[in-house]
Order: C-alpha cells, then structure tokens, then sequence
C-alpha cells in the first residue's frame, strides 16, 4: 500500500491536451495501452523468460509513478510511452478507511487493472470506448481467460510465494500452507481456505456480517446507491438480476438496501452467507463482460459495470424475517462450495440486495459510505468476513 496525499488523485493531467491528440492519435495509443495489456498478462507466465517466479513482472505489478514504471517496469514504456501522463490524469487507486479508527489509507492499482481502466476511459469524450466497443470487449474477455488459463497451469504454483510477499499475506491464517501440494495450481491458493477460527462471528446479537473480506459500502436503499456511488445510467434492479421488472424478486428488492463488497487481489477470496439464511434453489448464470470493476468503473455515469459483467445470481431466504436477500457474484468463475461460493481470478465484487425493512446498516458504514461534500463520493470501509454489517431494525 501507498500513502498519498488525497489531492494527487486530482492533480491535472499532463498529457497534451486530449483535443490535441485526435482521432488517430487516440487509436494509437488506444492500441498502444491493448499491446501493454496482453504483455502484461503474458508476463504473468512463469515460463515467460522474463518473470523470474515474480508476480510484479506481470499483472500484479504495483507502481504509481512513472520512475518506477520506467525502471522494474521499463517494458511498459515499449507500449505506453505516454503512462506518466495518463497515471498523472486519471485515478491510480482509490482510498480506503480502517475500521475503528477511522485511518484513511490509499490503495494503489495494479497494471492490470489500471491498463484495463486506461483502455475503457482514455478520450471516452472523442471515442465511444465503452458500450457496444467489440474490440474492447473482446480484448477483455480474451485477456480474462487467457490469464485464467495461466494461472490452472501446474508452473503457476511458482509463483505463488511471490504472490504471498508482494501482498504481505498472512499465512498463520491458512488452512494449508503455501508449501501444501493441495495447490495444485496458483488459482488454488488464491481461493485458498483458511482455518476455521481465523474468521469468526463478531457481535452475535447483530444479524447480519460481512459477507468476503472486502471494501464495503452500504446503502440504506437502492435508490442512495445510485445517487452516490453506482452512477451506471442504466442500472436498476431488473438489469442487475437479469430479470423483467415484473418479476416479483424484482418488485420486492427494488426499493431495498443495498451492499457492495469488492475484494482485491490479495483478500480471501471465499465468500459467506451475510446472515442465517436458507438458499432458495440453484445460482443463476448470467452472461456478460468482463470489465474491471473499481470505484472508478462503477461512479462512471456511461458505464453500467455491474449489470453489464458476467455474474452468478443467488437468493437467499433470511430466518428470521421471512425476507429475500438477493446475492450477486460479478466474475468470470464462480462455484459452489462449503461457503456459499469463491472466486477464481478474474472477479471480485459481490453486491447483496436485501427487502425493504430487513437490515438497518451499522452507522459508521452507512457514515463512510455517504459523501462528504457534494460532489464526491462515499469511501470504502476495510472488512473481514464476519464483521457486523447490521442489525434487523426494532
């Protein structure tokens, strides 16, 4: 993690002029950022000569200015010699706040994503790059899978003790060790299970927890969340659900609460049930893309992430009240298991839709959560799986 000063996500850009640049201009680099996107990728091959066993040599490379981009990271500069300025002009991260004490902290973005979000919002003023974009799209489904297909393969394992350091991972917490030929693959151990204790139920008498170590923010309804952090133009229950208005799931959600955990590459990435719940039938698979979602995707007012990306659908019946709950996983690989599912690499936000009256979130997230002043946004708060989120309302 980097610490930086909240006005550096705004500074001005230093790139000569967006208008200054062109329609042919803007295809180039728009190709140059593409080429600097499959590298990096590639380079998350262990057998790519230069990967040395190291995560940071391909998508997990963490750098937020330029020096050090040019130097461990001099390949980009082949593709992108114009990145200084566009990590300059765009968002390289986002800011977080630690539970309990309220400690804002700045999480930078890796290259994968940040080349991903270059590509989607680079000149989206000159150049429609974002819906109905096929070349874009296909560029992300293909790079999605072909980084799924590296990380199944027996040589990934390699990688994974310098996964552990690049992340500071806390292996104390793991049900088997990094060591264990139970990781078969890396994307085994990035599922990894851990040890029973090492998340625990926190404020029993509150009914509902933290459902994915995540960033959370919470919305005492749908329609907040839309005003203040999901800004998609085209977002609403039904297209989050895959369902017609009509539906009844539709109807009784559509003017509930909301919650959105996103994790990030080094989270546990198994998720829980938020609360005693009986699951209602099987998942439900949606087809879609395979964009990056990050505060920045979901604030974006011509994009809507959520309901555009590949997503599984579960709805669960809360005990206690008799209410849905509706559970949306975004990634490109989602499966059932002990917990109500996990995550392989390539997707990490789960969005929960609760019935009207069901939860009244816990104040300091719902305070977190809300912008401060006009024109902002929410912030994200750090959690653990089981962490109170809510209590059913008196």
């Amino acid at each position: 993690m980097v610490q930086l000063h909240e006005s550096e996500l705004n500074k001005p850009g230093g790139l000569e002029g967006d208008d200054q640049v062109g329609m042919q201009g803007m295809e180039k680099l728009q190709g140059e950022i593409a080429e600097a996107f499959a590298e990096s990728v590639e380079r998350s091959n262990p057998q790519h000569p230069d990967n040395h066993n190291d995560v940071t040599q391909g998508i997990h490379g963490h750098v937020h200015h330029f020096a050090s981009v040019s130097g461990h990271h001099s390949w980009l500069n082949k593709f992108v010699p114009q990145l200084e300025a566009l990590a300059a002009k765009y968002h390289v991260g986002n800011y977080v706040i630690i539970r309990g004490t309220n400690q804002r902290i700045f999480e930078s973005m890796p290259i994968y994503a940040r080349l991903g979000m270059h590509l989607l919002f680079y000149g989206r003023e000159q150049v429609k790059l974002l819906e109905g974009n096929k070349r874009v799209e296909e560029l992300l489904k293909a790079q999605s899978k072909r980084e799924g297909q590296i990380y199944d393969s027996p040589e990934s394992r390699k990688n994974i003790p310098s996964f552990i350091h690049t992340y500071n991972i806390n292996t104390s917490e793991l049900l088997y060790p990094p060591e264990s030929p139970e990781y078969k693959n890396f994307n085994e151990f990035f599922y990894r299970k851990l040890k029973p204790e090492a998340r625990p139920v926190q404020n029993p008498d509150h009914e509902f927890c933290s459902a994915a170590d995540s960033r959370l923010v919470v919305y005492p309804t749908v329609q907040d969340g839309q005003t203040f952090w999901i800004k998609g133009d085209e977002f609403s229950v039904p297209a989050l659900l895959g369902l017609d208005k009509s539906d009844p799931l539709c109807r009784a959600l559509e003017h509930g609460s909301l919650a959105s955990f996103r994790l990030a590459p080094a989270d546990y990435h198994r998720f829980h049930s938020p609360a005693d719940v009986t699951v209602v039938g099987e998942p439900r698979d949606i087809p879609g893309q395979y964009y990056t979602v990050n505060p920045q995707a979901v604030n974006e007012k011509d994009l809507d992430v959520l309901s555009a990306n590949k997503r599984s659908v579960l709805v669960l019946n809360h005990e206690a009240t008799n209410k849905k709950i509706a559970f949306i996983a975004d990634g490109s690989k989602v499966q059932r298991g002990k917990e109500l599912g996990y995550f392989a690499y390539g997707g990490s936000t789960i969005v929960a839709l609760f019935e009207p009256g069901m939860i009244e979130f816990d104040a300091d997230l719902v305070a977190n959560s809300e912008p401060k002043k006009k024109g902002q946004l929410g912030t994200e708060t750090l959690m653990k799986v089981g962490w109170s989120i809510g209590k059913v309302p008196k």
